[in-house]
């Protein structure tokens, strides 16, 4: 079978198991979050909290209360980093210092997982277990806590309450991750990935030589990576190490982890909303965008240019050869395209306009098909923008979901398409002004160099987590830098989503009239497809020619 054929099929298998669980996930995520029955141990966690899970909260109260959670959060993970080396199953290692245990905390706890330390060296069994991959699960469940508050905005009418925070989160972590990953770990366990607690184990290279091998508690922690599109790794090669992603179906799984929630989450959008059209419009455009960037960083991989390149018949440089060009590509823009940051192989190393390809799918915003609540919310709010842009062509007052689009909620959602942008592009600026931040690039005279910076930025800005390798990012500056831009790029935005939905749940439904854009149909995710393109074009086109583009012509 050739490359092509096998990489068409693998595609094809990965679209049809999606399909498959469609339904049933999407439907399942919706009674979740509309049932008004709590669980025996859900209620016994309420009590010992002190919440009330009958009484839903107003915006406000609902984003103060993410805060305080993550707050709380962060905190936690900064002094178990802290504290490590004497804590049980730390290996012996030491504490980790506080710039790089601030950068580590504030990673995980935005759901980036930008790794500026090489994990299997740096942090014990104990911190990757208890402290990284529980914030796996909590802040996946804190994304689609919000997506399901913005989803109640349009859902419901004339009132100011959009949920309650605590039960959202509690449901999320206990009715879907948890059970999620528990299967995930068996089948992954069974695929060859590595789950125990051994300090060790002694291999021989190729070249004769021995070394040791950390084990862990892996499979647990590589379920939950993938599933809530988080992306920090056990080892520091990632998901292109053997223990975690042993073979070309442990591959193919794993995309599909990573896929499975953002793609299920529009039939939940679609149920909730009353109008499953809704929700197969903005799987559509999800869909249009991830395949077209796939089909992009495949044709540069295998099209790559350079004597070498062309010699060798596709960029292998940074690939596993387990894998090959098409599921390396295929990794790379599920990866970006969803907020997980994982990688199977090494974006550094992919040809300019590969890497450019995996830059930019990140700038759309991680909307194609995004993190888990991340990408619904954010595609919604891109919705908004696009109805708006149609109200303007025609003279009339916009109108999504028979919510009308006044001064307010557009002012809300310039806010929240200008935030990303605004922390990717003034830190990279600033980088790029300091002779500190620009020694730690390793091609500091080509455009590269230059990619390397906006990559990190735009990687933590958007809440992604992979990187150019290339940038040694374990300084105190892009500690600290970095650290910030994550924050700020995942808790700006949360703010005026669910301000946005605290305004849209206030208003009456207006009734649809023959002058009512049709958002469920081709003409509608054409456009709003146009306008996610279009937008981070705009934004981001002059940063793009200095790096990625400059390079690659």
């Amino acid at each position: 079978m050739s490359d092509t054929a096998a990489g068409l099929l693998q595609v094809g298998l990965l679209l049809a198991c999606l399909a498959v669980v469609h339904r049933p996930l999407g439907g399942y995520m919706a009674r979740v979050y509309t049932s008004d029955k709590d669980l025996a141990f859900e209620r016994a966690t309420y009590r010992l909290f002190g919440v009330d899970a009958k009484a839903d909260q107003t915006w406000a109260v609902y984003a103060r209360s993410v805060i305080a959670f993550s707050v709380v959060g962060l905190v936690l993970l900064y002094v178990l980093q802290r504290v490590q080396h004497w804590l049980p199953l730390s290996l012996g290692l030491p504490n980790v210092g506080s710039g790089l245990a601030f950068n580590t905390a504030a990673s995980f706890v935005s759901n980036t997982n930008w790794q500026n330390y090489v994990p299997e060296a740096t942090l014990g069994h104990l911190v990757q277990f208890a402290g990284l991959a529980v914030q796996n699960f909590l802040s996946a469940a804190v994304g689609m806590a919000v997506a399901v508050a913005v989803i109640r905005g349009f859902a419901r009418s004339t009132t100011d309450r959009i949920g309650n925070f605590w039960v959202d989160l509690t449901r999320t972590t206990l009715r879907i991750l948890l059970p999620i990953a528990v299967v995930g770990t068996l089948v992954l366990v069974a695929l060859g990935v590595v789950q125990n607690f051994s300090g060790g184990h002694e291999v021989t290279s190729v070249v004769g030589q021995t070394q040791t091998v950390p084990g862990g508690p892996v499979a647990s922690q590589e379920v939950i990576k993938e599933l809530g599109t988080n992306g920090g790794g056990f080892y520091n090669a990632n998901s292109a190490h053997p223990f975690e992603n042993p073979n070309p179906l442990s591959n193919l799984f794993e995309i599909f982890l990573l896929l499975v929630i953002p793609v299920c989450i529009t039939r939940t959008f679609g149920l909730m909303v009353n109008d499953k059209r809704q929700g197969y419009a903005i799987l559509g455009v999800m869909g249009t965008l991830w395949a077209a960037f796939t089909f992009a960083a495949t044709f540069f991989e295998n099209q790559g240019a350079g004597t070498a390149t062309q010699a060798a018949g596709a960029a292998m440089e940074g690939k596993e050869t387990r894998f090959g060009e098409w599921a390396s590509a295929l990794f790379a823009t599920s990866t970006t395209g969803t907020s997980t940051g994982a990688v199977n192989s090494m974006h550094d190393s992919y040809t300019a306009l590969g890497g450019g390809t995996a830059l930019f799918h990140m700038m759309l915003g991680e909307v194609s098909p995004g993190g888990v609540g991340t990408g619904l919310y954010g595609m919604l709010i891109l919705a908004i923008l696009t109805v708006f842009v149609a109200g303007l062509m025609v003279g009339r007052t916009p109108e999504y979901l028979k919510k009308k689009i006044t001064a307010r909620e557009m002012k809300l959602v310039s806010l929240y398409i200008l935030t990303t942008p605004t922390v990717v592009l003034v830190g990279a600026s600033i980088a790029m002004g300091l002779a500190v931040a620009r020694a730690s690039i390793l091609n500091t005279d080509s455009p590269h160099g230059f990619s390397e910076v906006l990559y990190a930025f735009t990687s933590a800005g958007n809440n992604n987590g992979s990187a150019f390798a290339g940038l040694s990012g374990n300084i105190p500056f892009y500690n600290v830098a970095l650290g910030l831009a994550m924050l700020l790029g995942r808790f700006v935005p949360i703010v005026f989503a669910l301000a946005l939905a605290g305004s849209l749940a206030k208003q009456q439904p207006v009734p649809v009239t023959q002058g009512t854009l049709p958002t469920h149909k081709a003409l509608f995710v054409t456009m709003l497809v146009g306008v996610v393109v279009i937008v981070t074009g705009l934004t981001y086109f002059p940063a793009l020619t200095l790096g990625p583009l400059a390079e690659g012509l």
